[in-house]
Order: C-alpha cells, then sequence, then structure tokens
C-alpha cells in the first residue's frame, strides 16, 4: 500500500487537493473507491478505511473538498466554499478527478463513496453523471427534507445579504447541529453523536480542519442543493441499473435516526432503480466508519462491492 497525493487544477482556476491510496506493486486490483467526504472534515480521515479497501484489491481516491482541509488556501479560508454555487463547485470537482481517475486506470470500474454532505453531493452526481460508474455508497445521508429547509435558505439568504458570503454563521451552525447531541444524555461533548469511541470523537475534536462554523454561503448553496437533489426530474435521471448502497447507524440524527434513509431507499426504488440496499447499523451514531463496530461496517461495504465488481 502506498500513499500519496497530488493536486489538479478546477475548470474555475481553483487548486483541489487529492489524497490518494495505492497498491502494492504486483497486488491484484479490483477496481477503484472515489471518497466524497462530509461537512467540517478532510479526506485524509479515511486513511483507515482506504487502507482497509486497499488490502482487498482497491485503489482510493479522495479529495478535499473547496473550503476543507488541504484545499482550503489558509486557515481562515476553511469553512468558505465559492464565490459562486459551492453547491456545483463541489460537485464538479468531483467529476473533474473522476476524469483524472479513469484516465488513469481506463479499463477499471469505479464506485463512488459519500459520507453526510458528499453523500448529498454524491445524489446530486449520480444524476448528473451517473454513468461514470459502477455503484455508489451513501453513509450518513437522507433523503428528502422537510418545509423547513426553506426558513435555513430564507436565513442564509438575508446573512449574506447583510454580513456578506464569507460571514460565519453561528446561528445557522446552532440550528443546523445544536439538536443532534440531545437524543444522547450524559454528553461529554458537543460531538458526541459522531460515534460512541470517544477517542475518534476526540480526535475529530483535536484535528484543526475539524468541526468549524461554516459560512452563510455555505449554507445557502447546500441547502438549496437539498432541494434540487429531491426534484423529480433530477431523481429519473440516475441510471435505473446503478446499484446503490446505504448505510447509516439507527442513532444517526442527520438520517432522521433510520426513517430519514429508508425514505431515502424509498425514493430511490419509486424512480425505478433496482438494486437499492439499506443496512441500519442498531445504536450507530453518524459516523459508521468511526464506531466501535468500524470493522464490522467496512467488511459489509467490501462485500457489496465484492458482490457488485466480481
Amino acid at each position: 500500500m502506498s500513499y500519496s497525493r497530488f493536486k489538479f487544477t478546477a475548470m474555475d482556476g481553483v487548486i483541489i487537493n487529492v489524497h490518494k491510496w495505492g497498491l502494492e506493486e504486483g497486488q491484484a486490483i479490483k477496481g477503484v473507491v472515489q471518497i466524497s467526504h462530509g461537512m467540517a472534515e478532510w479526506a485524509y480521515r479515511y486513511d483507515y478505511f482506504a487502507k482497509a479497501l486497499n488490502r482487498e484489491g482497491y485503489i482510493v481516491y479522495a479529495n478535499d473538498h473547496r473550503g476543507h482541509g488541504l484545499t482550503a488556501p489558509s486557515m481562515e479560508d476553511v469553512g468558505y466554499i465559492s464565490d459562486n454555487d459551492g453547491f456545483f463547485d463541489k460537485v464538479e470537482d468531483m467529476r473533474e478527478l473522476n476524469q483524472l481517475i479513469r484516465e488513469e486506470h481506463p479499463s477499471l470500474p469505479v464506485v463512488l463513496f459519500g459520507h453526510s454532505m458528499g453523500s448529498f453531493l454524491s445524489q446530486r452526481y449520480i444524476q448528473l453523471y451517473g454513468s461514470d460508474l459502477v455503484g455508489v455508497i451513501l453513509s450518513g445521508s437522507n433523503g428528502k427534507q422537510g418545509p423547513i429547509i426553506n426558513l435555513g435558505i430564507a436565513l442564509a439568504y438575508l446573512e449574506m445579504k447583510f454580513k456578506g458570503r464569507r460571514h460565519r454563521s453561528r446561528l445557522l451552525d446552532k440550528l443546523s447541529f445544536g439538536s443532534y447531541n440531545r437524543a444522547f444524555p450524559d454528553n461529554r461533548t458537543k460531538f458526541d453523536w459522531l460515534s460512541r469511541d470517544e477517542k475518534l470523537v476526540d480526535r475529530y475534536i483535536e484535528d484543526p480542519y475539524c468541526g468549524g462554523i461554516f459560512t452563510s454561503s455555505f449554507f445557502y448553496d447546500f441547502l438549496r442543493g437539498l432541494k434540487m437533489i429531491t426534484r423529480r426530474k433530477n431523481l429519473e435521471a440516475v441510471p435505473k441499473n446503478l446499484p446503490i448502497y446505504i448505510f447509516s447507524g439507527s442513532m444517526d440524527p442527520v438520517g432522521g435516526f433510520g426513517k430519514g434513509v429508508e425514505k431515502l431507499k424509498e425514493m430511490y426504488e419509486t424512480h425505478g432503480l433496482k438494486e437499492v440496499s439499506l443496512v441500519l447499523y442498531p445504536e450507530g451514531r453518524h459516523e459508521m466508519l468511526n464506531e466501535i463496530n468500524r470493522d464490522e461496517v467496512i467488511e459489509d461495504i467490501v462485500r457489496w462491492l465484492n458482490k457488485i465488481l466480481i
């Protein structure tokens, strides 16, 4: 296994950092997994997962999204995505990375893995570029949002109008995430909703690229993106034969404690997708790849990958 980093220049000139986990020389290659990470984190957090995939014969690529990790020009830029539509720009960056992967490995199948924010970007990706992929994995995701999302969009718009796109929105951060810990009594930290593994929660808190307050423009673009991906015409564009694997913790507030991801599965099936799987892990929280049973979770992912690729 070999870890490396490289950069590419997006169509609008932004420099995107990419992490790559390659295989040993002579190791049999099954395919490529492209990772789209979540909000307020970065792609190197998937090192444990990527190395597990390497051992099973999968090359792994993961870009740090705009405003995240090593793609952010400075620490002050973490949380600010784009002068334009940040949701659209991140999806297009994923597309450019996918094209680079396919140029480097033209004969290998590519599966897209998206977690949390990255899962919603992935939902849009398969509407636009689903033919690029042989499968998609959605972690810590959800389906159609309730009408409260319109309030969030309006508040984000007003903040942008009066305070600018770079304004750090403590209000929208609190409205979006403030309630997540309430389901867990005797909270040790404000990020207990992420995982039952205290060491990994602490590692998240100590990571300078994790857990920051994001900008009003991030919330405006992201919430509008969440509405867009559940529109009928967009869902109809997803290839009907594309295998989708959804997994979540039953205590993940992002997934509505299981109800939201069940609706996500139903949504895809209603629009004619033939291979949609859902796995709910009892008592698991938001980051199943960082949960106390993460090895079980990874084994299940590998089993699904092997099923669709071999």
